[in-house]
This record gives structure tokens, C-alpha cells and sequence, in this order.
């Protein structure tokens, strides 16, 4: 801690986290030294990106972080907390900006904001309800998307979460817009002349594009084995193929917000796969490309949400009905890491909508991996920057 201090300045202020992972999927909490914003939480989310995005490289991207690193800005004043309706706001970051919604950092977050009772990190730590018979605490976090409410176990005061019980978030309001999508692709080798996929597209807090690994001839062997360069190379493909084609921006458009209006990821889904945890009716797996190209070790909370919107419009899924989502990770290593969503109810969006609008309940495993307290040194030749070895190599 001395050479820390040593090594301090007022222009680099050290920046405190707290590390998570939520199936293996981490989760970088920035709990202090983060400059102040100002303003909605969707200006808070434009100032990062435009004023401070060298915080967001410094923390994700190499040599401090990987291509792969995600992270989480908590807000502890939005529109949404001075209001009332929420205790907490939080901006997501990627390895290439700033996401509208994420749902293993939200169950990651339930349990990091029960656990502190640090008032400078979380101001409304002591209005969290308590529910004593269940063991649960209530929080509202509000996420550039709205605010979604996270149920946390916890000890039998309340004080401390519980890890052996799964946190869970009820969504923002969840819809397909597109089903059944054929999407012609460019020639590539990698698959044949003239290729197009079906796709569909729904919305969970975020703008997902889904493709059932079956009709893919180079994933023959679904997500059981398979080449993960080549399913990282058509989903950027198919991605930018979507992104060309004014005539498909219609499925990753949001109702209100136009700053939630892009398509975030691209999904393969394998729906062969998987074990059902208890109350689930099935269970199917998936692997989700997001951001630039990053890859995720979770099943996709918020892709979760939107694959139960889509369920749900398919009519596969009722109320009540439950499904239980592997990644790769739970698939290899213990089912129980899967996440398990659940369609709560259908709610009116004031809006004409081709295809119904749901709330959901996502539940997951989120544990803590370290404390972290980061400096940049003025005379670091390469690492105040950041950088991947990706982008190095293009």
C-alpha cells in the first residue's frame, strides 16, 4: 500500500473493484475513484463514453484486464434514485463500450450491495428490504435499460448474502421482434456458396439475434465440439451482414429509447443440450458473441429474458413456466452453474407491438474472486492505454 500511495496523484487517483464471476463469467466491479457524472443515467452512460472511455480501456483491456473482461460502474445518484425507484444505479462496461443491460453482473452486483455497509459505496444500503421469514433482501437497480429488482439471500439478520442460494432479477419489460428471419450471408470458405440462416431477434434489456446451431454446417456437432474460431468468425459475419441491411434495423429497434436501439449480440443456440435443474420443464444451451466479439462464459442473463420472450411468443412457454440455460462453462462443469428463467407475466407497453411483452425472473450463482485497487503511472509506456493482442494483430 505504501508504493500505491507513493505512486498517487490527484490526475491518477487509484480506482478500487471488487472482482466477481457469475458462471464463470467476471464481473469487475468499480466501487471507487471513478470520476463524478452528472445528469440521467443514459447522459452519465454518454459522458463515460466521451469524457472517460480511458478509464473503461485502463480496466478491461490488457495489461490489467482481457479481451473478454466486463465490468460495472456503480451510480449512486440517477434520475431513478433521487425518485424513489431505485437504490443504486450502475453503467455495464465491454471490451469495446458500454452495454444497456447485463444479467450475470446484476446477480453479481445483488451480492456485492447486500455484502457492503460502506455508505460511500452504497448510500441507501440501510433502506434495502429485509424479509425475514424467506432470508431475502430486495434491492432496485437501476441499469441504462430501467430498473430491474434483485432478490438476494441472505444470513438470518440480513447483514451478509447467502452464496449456497441463487440471487435472481425480475426483468425490464422483455419482447420478440422478428421471428423466423432468413439472412442471406456473404461467400465465405468457411461455409457454402449462396448461404443464408434463419434467425430470430428479441429484446431483454438488450437486442439479442438467434441462431439454432442445426442449420449451420460447420457446427454439425451443435455446441458439443466444435471449432470456436470459426463460430467466432460467422457471428461477426452474420453480425455485420444484419447491421449492412437497412431492412432488418426494424429487429433491434426499441420502442422509446433509441439509445437502447442496436443489436448488441449475436447467440448460438443449441437446443439439444443440457440438463433441466429442479422446476424447470427443459433445458437447452447456448453461446453468446456480444460487444467485439466477446465471448460469454454465462448463459446471458439478459439474453435469458429475451429467450423466454421468444418462448413465449412461440407459445412454448407459459406463465410460470421455467427453463433452465447452460453455457459452455455449466455444460463442462457442474449443471447447477446453469441459470434458470422463468415467464412472470405479460404487461401492456402502450405501444403497438407485433409480438407480446413480458416481465421474467432470471436466477444465477455469482462468487467473489478478488480486491483490486489499480494505478496508472505517468511514464507507462503501454499501459494506460490498454490494448488487446486482437487489436494489436489487425
Amino acid at each position: 500500500m505504501d508504493v500505491i500511495k507513493h505512486l498517487s496523484s490527484p490526475e491518477h487517483e487509484p480506482i478500487t473493484c471488487i472482482d466477481m464471476h457469475t458462471c464463470g463469467e467476471p464481473t469487475r466491479i468499480i466501487i471507487k475513484g471513478y470520476p463524478s457524472l452528472t445528469g440521467t443515467l443514459l447522459e452519465q452512460r454518454s459522458q463515460a463514453k466521451t469524457q472517460h472511455d480511458h478509464i473503461r480501456r485502463r480496466l478491461m483491456l490488457e495489461p490489467r484486464g482481457h479481451y473478454d473482461m466486463y465490468g460495472a460502474i456503480l451510480r449512486q445518484e440517477t434520475e431513478m434514485t433521487s425518485a424513489g425507484q431505485a437504490n443504486i444505479g450502475v453503467l455495464f462496461t465491454t471490451n469495446d463500450g458500454y452495454s444497456t443491460m447485463c444479467g450475470h453482473a446484476t446477480i453479481a452486483l445483488g451480492r456485492f450491495l447486500v455484502d457492503t455497509h460502506d455508505l460511500d459505496v452504497f448510500p441507501n444500503r440501510k433502506k434495502l428490504r429485509f424479509n425475514p421469514e424467506e432470508k431475502t433482501a430486495q434491492l432496485r437497480l437501476h441499469a441504462p435499460c430501467g430498473v430491474v429488482e434483485i432478490t438476494v439471500p441472505t444470513t438470518d439478520d440480513g447483514a451478509r448474502s447467502d452464496p449456497s442460494r441463487p440471487v435472481s432479477f425480475t426483468s425490464v419489460d422483455c419482447f420478440a421482434t422478428a421471428l423466423d428471419v432468413k439472412i442471406q450471408l456473404p461467400n465465405s470458405s468457411l461455409w457454402p456458396s449462396n448461404f443464408s440462416v434463419v434467425a430470430d431477434f428479441s429484446y431483454g434489456g438488450a437486442f439479442y439475434c438467434f441462431v439454432n446451431v442445426r442449420q449451420l454446417p460447420f457446427l454439425r456437432n451443435g455446441l458439443t465440439s466444435f471449432d470456436m474460431d470459426v463460430a467466432n468468425q460467422f457471428t461477426k459475419v452474420l453480425k455485420a451482414t444484419i447491421n449492412s441491411e437497412s431492412n432488418l434495423s426494424y429487429s433491434f429497434k426499441h420502442p422509446k429509447e433509441n439509445d437502447l436501439s442496436f443489436l448488441y449480440s449475436v447467440i448460438l443456440v443449441d437446443d439439444t443440450l443440457g440438463t433441466a435443474l429442479p422446476d424447470s420443464q427443459g433445458a437447452e444451451a447456448g453461446l453468446c458473441f456480444f460487444a467485439d466479439q466477446q465471448v460469454d462464459r454465462s448463459p446471458t442473463g439478459s439474453a435469458v429474458s429475451a429467450r423466454l420472450a421468444l418462448a413465449y411468443a412461440r407459445g412454448k412457454l407459459k406463465f410460470g413456466d421455467s427453463w433452465t440455460y447452460h453455457s459452455l462453462v455449466s455444460l463442462k462443469t457442474r449443471d447447477e452453474a446453469a441459470f434458470v428463467g422463468t415467464v412472470l407475466e405479460e404487461v401492456n407497453l402502450g405501444e403497438t407491438m407485433k409480438y407480446p411483452c413480458v416481465k421474467t425472473k432470471v436466477k444465477g450463482h455469482a462468487s467473489y474472486t478478488g480486491h483490486h485497487v489499480f494505478i496508472t503511472e505517468k511514464d507507462d509506456l503501454v499501459g494506460n492505454d490498454g490494448f488487446t493482442m486482437q487489436g494489436l494483430a489487425t
